[in-house]
């Protein structure tokens, strides 16, 4: 892969981790829940801390995925550290699908009775799927990875 595509790559995600902490800070001030709450109490609510917390995971993933690619800058994606991120990007996949799913099921079961949760479970269940998807990928992508890494190591230890 050429050189500049990894930098393209590696602004791209830089760029959605800008996009994404933009919207994590702007969005509970102007919809949802905490509309009508103070500037200080909108981050005292409980279900706006744990949009926070959560995203914890997407941005961990989005450093890993970086790594990956400064990996494959200096030509060592066939290594045992490229496998580690693969499964760590893996993990964090995991863990962002489940709490998103957490998420839909306390809206669903505590919303208020004359509030309509339909968009925000439909938004749930779509990215909860897109998560298990890409979690599928990664797993998949691991193992071949590593198969190659065991191929590697060992025609370096028969030379």
């Amino acid at each position: 892969m050429k050189r500049i595509s990894i930098i393209f790559l590696q602004a791209v995600i830089v760029l959605i981790g800008i996009v994404a902490l933009i919207i994590l800070i702007q969005f509970p001030l102007t919809e949802g829940r905490a509309r009508n709450l103070g500037m200080f109490s909108i981050y005292a609510d409980p279900f706006i801390l744990y949009g926070y917390a959560s995203s914890i995971a997407f941005f961990v993933g989005l450093y890993e995925a970086f790594k990956l690619l400064a990996n494959i800058k200096q030509n060592q994606l066939f290594s045992q550290n490229s496998v580690r991120t693969l499964k760590s990007m893996k993990y964090c996949t995991i863990i962002l699908g489940s709490l998103i799913a957490v998420a839909g099921l306390f809206i669903m079961i505590f919303h208020n009775k004359d509030d309509d949760p339909a968009g925000f479970l439909a938004m749930c269940i779509i990215t909860t799927f897109i998560a298990t998807a890409i979690a599928t990928a990664l797993a998949v992508l691991e193992r071949i990875l590593q198969n190659a890494v065991d191929m590697k190591t060992e025609n370096d230890l028969t030379i």
